[in-house]
């Protein structure tokens, strides 16, 4: 605060308050200084924050266990195909020879004057399955088949309702595409007197996908859309203008067939990408284990590590040539995170295969604390045991038995080996008749009420006498699995029959899984009166002899037990011991894990943000009590350095007085 000079004197009451307000401010710079080190540790403190959570980000791009068993397969000609492979496909190398390409069925309708014009209302009905054309023909000229049969594929059939709002043939069409059957409509010009032709394209490669369709409703709709290939050519509506078919192929020699040309069940563990035929030119398939995905990983994790040492050290640090320390230089929570992190790195892993340190695969730790990996170490790691490599970085488990198979785990799962044994494998739900069904479908024995899964639906056969009981099979199997409710709940059936009998099975596993036929008028003469009905069991077993949970297949460690929230699938099997289940947390899974605790929300990092910010609102306080003392000395100082002016200038006066007094008393003397 600026002071004017105040009184007659010649007092410098500015130059003498601001000395003493200098040395009555010494405190509060003191303040300052200790609020500008706070507030350099609170940004220390952030930044030790943001390379924790970089830290955490690359973990967790590195808890994909495929990472650490990556397989490759190449084919040689790549315009022939492309391979991918998991980790479970084992190594080698196979000839590829392909003759035919899967293919979808193209079905075009007869030619119409106007896509607008409406044609007609009623329900379209598609079934799916295979044409075969036996001692009969297909003409590739008219696309119409003769003398052939149809058989469907059980998978269900589909209906699209046409009403007077779609009725013309873009309105076909567009139903066709917004019900989700399967099937692509698209309207061709072909430029004849009457253009418009609708074409129906199956989704779905493969020979039994080709199209049977139905109409129920007026005779014009009827007309342009029923198409059934088993009947004479006039029962045929659409043109065949691409045959489904199989893709045709040899691996190493052997023929194949297969309905897609994605194939991931020939070779285990490599899905097959065919893009043309090579008859005549074998091509080779190559896999072997992608040792470079491996290095790639393992140095990701290095540098990981690396980068979090080096900022901790760097917070840390202290330069003895200029005598200058970091910010956070003998800071305990620093040097609590270097020492738990530095621990957790030389722990052996718990429950791992072959490898329980880095050091095994050559991954060590070096003076400055950084890690450090020996190539060639790593390698014939990498050649001698492939598959043990992610337990070290990864949460993941292993089983000895080959119908096993490790699904998931919870951070309350303990590493460690585990014994399994299942004393109940997990069935289905079925019903069987207890009587030959009846061939002879009519109204009076064509509606079934099926409860799937819990959920109920009717449906009704198609009226007719059935050539055989596995005809019959497949009609009730097509019409349950086309029931929309079953399907929004993800639920199917087979259907088979043995001697006449007709058996239904649910497709899920578990307590969940029930199939009967509940009522309708044909469930007495297709089941008999007194149909055996069971219930889908859900698997039963002990993990280290501790009951786990079943859920279908699934069979999952107790809670509070060491297992807890270890999942297995266990697909296959007998009910008795099946060998160990080993889990193991690797150290890319407990760092991660770590820093979760590191960085929670009652974790030491945001504990050291608080304190200081607890600090720096105490100073805040502090200078503001301070300011406020500092003004009134201020203020005091000036009080009393006006009135000593006031007083000299007075005594100034005083002085002059007296010495005019004594000087006129002197001369008059």
């Amino acid at each position: 605060m600026a002071l004017s000079p105040l009184g007659g004197s010649n007092l410098d009451i500015n130059s003498i308050v601001a000395q003493l307000m200098a040395v009555e401010e010494r405190p509060l710079t003191r303040l300052t200084e200790k609020e500008a080190s706070y507030k350099a540790r609170l940004s220390a403190v952030g930044n030790l924050k943001s390379s924790l959570s970089a830290f955490q980000t690359a973990l967790r791009s590195l808890s994909d266990v495929s990472k650490f068993q990556s397989v490759k397969a190449s084919v040689a000609d790549t315009a022939v195909a492309t391979a991918s492979a998991s980790a479970g496909a084992a190594g080698g190398t196979f000839t590829l020879e392909v003759s035919k390409l899967a293919q979808a069925q193209k079905l075009a309708s007869a030619g119409q004057a106007s896509a607008g014009t409406p044609i007609g209302t009623g329900t379209i009905t598609f079934d799916f399955g295979s044409i075969n054309v036996g001692s009969g023909s297909f003409d590739a000229a008219t696309g119409k088949y003769t003398g052939a049969s149809f058989t469907s594929n059980g998978n269900g059939v589909k209906t699209v309702t046409i009403g007077s709002g779609n009725a013309s043939l873009s309105g076909i069409r567009d139903a066709i595409n917004a019900a989700g059957i399967g099937v692509t409509a698209s309207i061709v010009n072909d430029g004849s007197a009457s253009p418009h032709r609708l074409v129906l394209t199956e989704q779905s490669t493969g020979k039994t996908n080709s199209m049977k369709i139905s109409v129920s409703g007026d005779a014009a709709l009827a007309s342009l859309m029923n198409h059934d290939p088993a009947g004479t050519p006039a029962a045929q509506g659409f043109t065949e203008t691409s045959t489904a078919q199989n893709a045709e192929l040899k691996v190493d020699g052997i023929a194949v067939s297969k309905p897609s040309n994605t194939i991931n069940d020939v070779m285990t563990g490599v899905t097959l990408t065919l893009n043309k035929t090579n008859v005549g030119s074998p091509t080779n398939v190559s896999v072997t284990k992608d040792a470079s995905a491996i290095n790639g990983a393992v140095g990701q994790f290095v540098a990981a590590y690396n980068v979090i040492n080096q900022a901790l050290t760097n917070a840390s640090s202290y330069n003895p040539e200029t005598k200058v320390a970091a910010v956070l230089n003998g800071d305990a929570t620093v040097r609590s995170i270097q020492t738990q992190l530095r621990a957790m790195l030389i722990t052996p892993i718990e429950g791992g295969g072959a490898f329980k340190t880095l050091s095994q695969i050559g991954v060590s730790v070096q003076k400055d604390g950084n890690l450090a990996v020996d190539n060639a170490k790593l390698q014939k790691a990498v050649e001698s045991n492939f598959s043990d490599i992610a337990a070290l970085f990864t949460a993941t488990g292993k089983a000895t038995d080959s119908l096993v198979a490790y699904s998931g785990s919870t951070e309350k799962t303990k590493a460690g080996s585990y014994d399994l044994n299942i004393s109940r494998i997990a069935t289905k739900g079925k019903t069987t008749g207890s009587a030959v069904a009846a061939l002879t479908i009519g109204a009076s024995n064509d509606t079934l009420e099926v409860k799937l899964d819990g959920v109920t639906a009717t449906i009704k056969l198609a009226q007719k006498t059935y050539a055989s009981a596995d005809a019959l099979a497949l009609e009730i199997q097509s019409k349950i699995n086309g029931v929309a409710e079953f399907v929004s709940a993800g639920s199917s059936v087979s259907v088979s029959q043995t001697g006449g009998r007709i058996s239904i099975l649910s497709s899920r596993y578990g307590s969940g899984s029930n199939i009967s036929i509940t009522g309708g008028n044909g469930s007495a003469g297709l089941l008999g009166a007194t149909p055996v009905t069971s219930g889908g069991e859900d698997v039963a077993g002990t993990l280290n002899g501790v009951p786990g949970v079943g859920a279908g297949q699934f069979l999952t460690g107790a809670a509070g037990s060491a297992a807890d929230g270890l999942k297995l699938l266990i697909s296959g099997g007998s009910a008795t011991s099946r060998g160990t289940v080993s889990f193991s947390k690797g150290y890319a899974y407990q760092f991660d894990k770590l820093v979760d605790t590191l960085l929670a929300e009652d974790g030491p990092i945001n504990a050291k943000t608080d304190g200081i910010n607890a600090s720096l609102k105490s100073l805040d306080k502090q200078k503001q009590q301070l300011n406020d003392r500092l003004d009134q000395i201020e203020k005091r100082y000036k009080a009393q350095f006006s009135a000593l002016d006031t007083l000299l200038s007075s005594m100034g006066q005083t002085s002059s007085y007296l010495t005019q007094q004594l000087a006129s008393l002197s001369s008059s003397m």
